[in-house]
């Protein structure tokens, strides 16, 4: 008979007011010591800034979830496609590059913008989040900037590449 794997898939609720699993992932990023609703406070906070932000542009009048199109455009545009992975062969460890899973694109890109945003100093969490996500909303900041460094890691590394396994 064959082990029995559990599975290691994360089963997460859709959040109260948008009803998006990725929103309550990064919730979940964002949550210290259990305090969950401190967490929300922060994030919805953060969307009523960008709501504010792109208030003068027509899209965001019309449509009403328009600082969540904001959100997911800067979470896809903080995802990486490559990466490299140390590769031990024949006493040598090379830096190999890789295709990132969607999953990890995802959890990486939320981590490099959450990580962004505690890095700024001097303003509340839910302003510098607002600030964080603008930028990478504009393809600019600290996660974007992240995001092209393990790019062109990738890049420089694809002599390695046949070492993919």
């Amino acid at each position: 008979m064959g082990k029995k794997f559990k599975s290691t898939k994360v089963y997460l609720k859709p959040d109260p007011i948008f009803h998006d699993k990725l929103i309550t992932q990064f919730i979940n990023y964002i949550m210290w010591d259990g305090k969950k609703n401190i967490a929300q406070r922060v994030f919805y906070d953060a969307l009523l800034l960008l709501r504010e932000r792109f208030a003068g542009a027509e899209v965001a009048e019309k449509d009403d979830k328009y600082e969540l199109k904001v959100f997911k455009t800067a979470v896809n545009n903080a995802k990486p496609l490559m990466e490299v992975r140390p590769r031990r062969i024949g006493g040598a460890t090379y830096q190999v590059p890789m295709e990132v899973e969607k999953r990890r694109q995802t959890s990486l890109a939320l981590r490099w913008i959450l990580q962004a945003s505690r890095a700024r100093k001097g303003k509340p969490m839910a302003e510098r989040l607002a600030d964080e996500l603008t930028d990478a909303y504009k393809k600019q900041g600290k996660a974007i900037s992240q995001r092209e460094n393990v790019h062109r890691m990738a890049e420089a590394n694809k002599a390695f590449a046949h070492f993919a396994w």
